[in-house]
C-alpha cells in the first residue's frame, strides 16, 4: 500500500477495507469529471499536504500541453522549465529550423529563372541575402514562441520553477537550482532529448556542429558533410542548397532516407537530391571527424565501411552536421533512485504513460512519462498528445493515444509527410494478420492548383485494407505536403474507410483534390 494512504486511514478508523473504495472517488486518480477532479485535488492535497497536485519535469511542447490541461483540470501544476521554456522544439528545433527553411525556401525559387520564367517574372541582376539577417528571423521568431507559451502558462496559474526536476523519492521533486523539494500528487516527467553525437565525432559547434549548432547559421560553408539523411539531415540539406553550399551525405545505411516509405525516398532523391547540389557515401561511418577552422582549416571527416570497418576514404570540408539522431535527457533525473531502469536511456512506459518499474514491469504509482524521453515518438506534437493523454490518466479518464495515427512531416521544397505505415511495413502486416493490402496514388501533376503554383510534382500515396476499407497509411511528396496530411491523419484515428472518403467533396481548385483523386481510386472511381 502507498504510503501517501496511510494518512486517510488513519482519519477513517472506523470504514472497514471493504468499503475504503467508496471513499477513494474524492481522489484525483479515480474522478470522472473536471468538476469532481477539482474538488478532488483540493481533497488530496489537504490530506496529503502536497505542494502541488501535478508536477511536470521538463518545458517543452508536452510539458506545456500537460500543464494547460491539468489546469483546465482543476488540478494545481508546477513546471520545472530548467531554464528552457519551450524545450528543444522552440528553441533549437521545429520552430527555429522553420524559419530557415522559409528564408532559404524564398532564396531557391527566387534565383530559378525557369520557374519564375512561366510567371513571365524576371528577377535582374541575381538574388542576394544576409546571412546575419535570416539567422537574426530564426532567433526572434523562437524568442516569440517562447514568450508565448510562458505567458500562456502563467495566464492560467501554472507555477513555473526555473530549475531543473530531479526525482527525489515518492511523490517529491527536488529542484536542482534552489535546493528546495516540493512535493506532489502526481508526476509527469518530460525532460525530452538531446542530439546523439557518434564515439570518434568531436563537435565543437562552431565547424562540426548538431543540429543546435547549426540553428544559428554563423557561416554558410561552401561544401558541408551532413552525417545522417534523416529529417534533420534532408531539411538542412534543404536550407545548404539554397544558400549556395555544396553538401556530401554520410549514410551508414545502405539508401539514402532510410526511414521513409521506399518509393517516396526514391521520388525525394529525384526532386530533392539529384537536380541540387548534393553527393553521398552511403554504407559508410564517420568513424573520426575533426573541427576546422573557418577560412582557414577544414575539417577532416575518416570514414570506414559500415560492414568491413576498414578505411574506405577522408574527406575535407568546410563544416560538418552531426544529425545522427536524439537521445533522451534523463541522465541524473534520479529514476534508478526510485526503482526505474531504463533502456539505454528510454523510460519504458505503459500505453497510458504510466512508468514502469522496467520494459514490461511493474507500474510505478503516480509517476508518468511523456515525449521523446519515452521512446515512443520522437515528435513534438506527439510528446503534446501524450501529455494530455498522462493528465487524462491521472483524472481518472483512461486514455491512450494512437501513435499510428499521428502524422509527420519533413519541411522540404517540396514537403514530405506521412502518417501510419509504410508500404513496407503495410505489406509485412498484411501477410501477419491475413488481410488483403490496397494502394491507390495520385499525382500532383493532374492537380490545377498545383500547375498554377508551377509545382506539378509530387505524389500522394494511399495504403488500405481492402477487406475493411480502412487507411493503414498515406505518404506526400508535393507541395504544402504537411498540411494535407492532417486530413489522412484524422481517417486513420477515426477508421474512415475509403469509401466513405472518396464520397466526400473536396474543394475546387485545391491541392487536397489529389488526396480526393487518390481516395476515389482506391474504389475504382475516377476524379477527372
Amino acid at each position: 500500500m502507498s504510503p501517501r494512504l496511510l494518512p486517510l486511514l488513519l482519519l477513517l478508523p472506523l470504514i472497514s477495507p471493504f468499503s475504503l473504495p467508496s471513499v477513494l472517488p474524492a481522489l484525483p486518480l479515480h474522478s470522472s469529471s473536471a468538476s469532481s477532479s477539482a474538488s478532488s485535488s483540493a481533497s488530496s492535497s489537504a490530506l496529503f499536504a502536497v505542494d502541488f497536485d501535478v508536477a511536470i519535469l521538463g518545458c517543452g511542447v508536452g510539458g506545456h500541453a500537460a500543464a494547460l490541461h491539468a489546469s483546465s483540470q482543476g488540478l494545481s501544476c508546477a513546471v520545472f522549465t530548467a531554464a528552457d521554456v519551450g524545450g528543444t522544439c522552440v528553441n533549437r528545433g521545429c520552430v527555429p529550423s522553420k524559419a530557415l527553411l522559409a528564408a532559404s525556401g524564398r532564396v531557391r525559387d527566387m534565383q530559378d529563372a525557369d520557374h519564375l520564367g512561366m510567371f513571365g517574372i524576371k528577377v535582374e541582376g541575381g538574388v542576394t541575402y544576409e546571412r546575419e539577417k535570416i539567422a537574426k528571423h530564426a532567433r526572434d521568431l523562437a524568442n516569440n514562441v517562447k514568450g508565448n507559451l510562458e505567458n500562456s502558462l502563467k495566464a492560467k496559474g501554472v507555477e513555473l520553477i526555473h530549475g531543473r526536476g530531479v526525482l527525489k523519492g515518492e511523490g517529491e521533486v527536488l529542484d536542482e537550482a534552489s535546493g528546495r523539494t516540493y512535493t506532489a500528487g502526481s508526476i509527469i516527467l518530460a525532460p525530452g532529448s538531446v542530439p546523439f553525437v557518434p564515439p570518434g565525432v568531436t563537435v565543437d559547434e562552431k565547424t562540426v556542429y548538431t543540429s543546435d549548432g547549426a540553428l544559428n547559421l554563423d557561416f554558410v560553408p561552401e561544401w558541408v558533410a551532413i552525417i545522417g539523411s534523416g529529417y534533420i539531415g534532408l531539411e538542412f540539406s534543404d536550407v545548404y542548397t539554397a544558400l549556395g553550399s555544396e553538401v556530401t551525405f554520410i549514410e551508414a545505411l545502405p539508401n539514402l532516407m532510410p526511414t521513409f516509405d521506399r518509393e517516396i525516398a526514391k521520388q525525394a532523391e529525384r526532386m530533392l537530391i539529384r537536380p541540387r547540389a548534393i553527393d553521398s557515401r552511403l554504407g559508410v561511418f564517420a568513424s573520426e571527424v575533426t573541427p576546422g577552422i573557418p577560412g582557414k582549416k577544414p575539417c577532416t571527416v575518416k570514414m570506414i565501411d559500415a560492414k568491413t570497418k576498414e578505411h574506405v576514404e577522408t574527406l575535407e570540408v568546410d563544416a560538418v552536421m552531426v544529425a545522427t539522431g536524439r537521445v533522451p535527457n534523463t541522465n541524473n533525473m534520479g529514476l534508478e533512485d526510485v526503482g526505474i531502469t531504463t533502456n539505454r536511456g528510454f523510460v519504458p512506459v505503459n500505453e497510458n504513460m504510466q512508468v514502469l518499474t522496467e520494459e514490461g514491469g511493474d507500474v510505478v504509482p503516480d509517476v508518468y512519462c511523456i515525449g521523446d524521453a519515452n521512446g515512443k515518438m520522437m515528435l513534438a506534437h506527439a510528446a503534446s498528445a501524450q501529455g494530455i493523454s498522462a493528465v487524462e490518466n491521472i483524472v481518472g479518464r483512461t486514455h491512450a493515444v494512437e501513435h499510428e495515427a499521428i502524422p509527420a512531416a519533413c519541411f522540404t521544397h517540396p514537403e514530405i509527410a506521412m502518417v501510419g505505415l509504410t508500404e513496407e511495413q503495410a505489406v509485412e502486416r498484411s501477410g501477419k494478420e491475413g488481410w488483403k493490402l490496397g494502394k491507390s496514388q495520385a499525382s500532383f501533376k493532374a492537380n490545377s492548383k498545383a500547375l498554377a503554383e508551377g509545382e506539378g510534382a509530387g505524389i500522394a500515396k494511399v495504403l488500405f485494407n481492402e477487406d475493411t476499407g480502412k487507411v493503414v497509411g498515406v505518404h506526400i511528396i508535393g507541395i504544402h505536403a504537411a498540411d494535407l496530411i492532417q486530413e489522412c491523419a484524422n481517417a486513420v484515428a477515426c477508421g474512415t474507410t475509403v469509401k466513405e472518403l472518396s464520397m466526400l467533396v473536396h474543394t475546387h481548385p485545391t491541392l487536397c483534390e489529389v488526396l480526393d483523386e487518390a481516395f476515389k481510386g482506391a474504389v475504382g472511381m475516377s476524379a477527372h
